[in-house]
């Protein structure tokens, strides 16, 4: 949530190194250190003896300090190569990456076109830099999703009958929801994204039947104010035709998308695009514990958004939920 990176202290390699060696999981180790598990995983990819693959603490040392690429500005900087990285294999853009550090530090410390000159050079290939730029969107391919007719969904509200400033994204609380599926079709996890702080909630279904995930997206709204749940956007798949029961609930409206455009819900469709590289469709959902899928969306939560003046959709939902809530409206 724009906090400034701190280098790897040598007592955290030690202690990275002990939980390594005892088969600790990344994630693990991440949450042992207080840092991102794809921090640790780069750290013990990068760091490892050659020879030996190894992770030892006192080589990892001297392998960071001896590792810069001296061509650049970057390069010359230790602090400034490591949050890069860092940053870069978190997901940030190097847009967002420069964005960030001048609101960090209120000056211009590098610029975006510095950092992808950075990522493409030796060294940044050597470390395979590149491979955390955003990723080319893969075809979306066929989803088994339970045909709903729009007939067979009580109550509908056509998308085009939704107020003109949700379009805008004028107000809080009007979401998109949606299933991210996965190889194993049983599987799912409901993302709800909020139009206007660009905040996503997430959660795993133990099935796709339209009663459960009606329920889990009260679980997931009901805790927040009423002034932050207004609507909520959705396709017209099987699985949310029991959305009177969050709109009778919550006392939020529904409305749904035209037949077979979904791309009318486009920002929970990108929401998942960017949460898809931590959670690949080929990947089963069970492999990822409830701790995982909550530390993947906290992430992207706290990524900053060019679209939102470097603020991350977390610190955009808070300010703008302040600002209603004062308003009153």
């Amino acid at each position: 949530m724009g906090q400034s990176y701190v280098q790897i202290t040598d007592d955290e390699r030690c202690l990275i190194d002990r939980l390594h060696a005892a088969g600790q999981s990344k994630s693990e180790i991440g949450r042992a250190t207080g840092r991102h598990r794809s921090t640790i995983s780069r750290e013990i990819a990068r760091n490892s003896t050659p020879v030996t693959k190894r992770y030892n603490a006192i080589s990892a040392d001297r392998m960071a300090l001896a590792r810069c690429w001296r061509g650049s500005r970057i390069g010359r900087s230790s602090w400034l190569c490591e949050t890069i990285s860092d940053r870069l294999a978190m997901g940030w853009s190097p847009e967002i990456i420069a964005g960030q550090l001048e609101r960090e530090h209120a000056s211009r410390i590098i610029s975006h076109e510095s950092i992808y000159r950075f990522v493409h050079s030796r060294q940044g290939r050597k470390d395979g830099l590149h491979r955390y730029l955003r990723y080319r969107k893969a075809k979306r391919g066929w989803r088994a999703r339970s045909s709903a007719r729009i007939g067979n969904i009580p109550d509908r509200v056509s998308i085009h009958d939704r107020p003109p400033d949700i379009d805008r994204r004028d107000s809080l609380g009007h979401w998109e929801g949606d299933l991210m599926c996965f190889a194993d079709q049983k599987q799912a996890l409901l993302v709800l994204h909020e139009r206007k702080s660009r905040l996503s909630l997430t959660a795993r279904l133990p099935d796709k039947r339209s009663e459960t995930v009606a329920r889990r997206i009260v679980d997931l709204l009901s805790p927040l104010p009423a002034q932050a749940r207004k609507s909520i956007t959705f396709d017209n798949g099987g699985e949310f035709a029991k959305h009177t029961i969050p709109a009778e609930k919550l006392g939020l409206k529904t409305y749904f998308c035209d037949p077979y455009a979904s791309w009318q819900k486009g920002s929970v469709e990108n929401s998942i695009g960017r949460l898809r590289p931590d959670l690949p469709r080929k990947t089963p959902l069970k492999h990822y514990t409830d701790q995982d899928i909550e530390d993947i969306t906290m992430n992207y939560n706290d990524t900053p958004r060019k679209c939102l003046g470097f603020q991350s959709p977390f610190n955009a939902f808070i300010n703008n939920l302040s600002e209603t809530v004062a308003l009153g409206m």
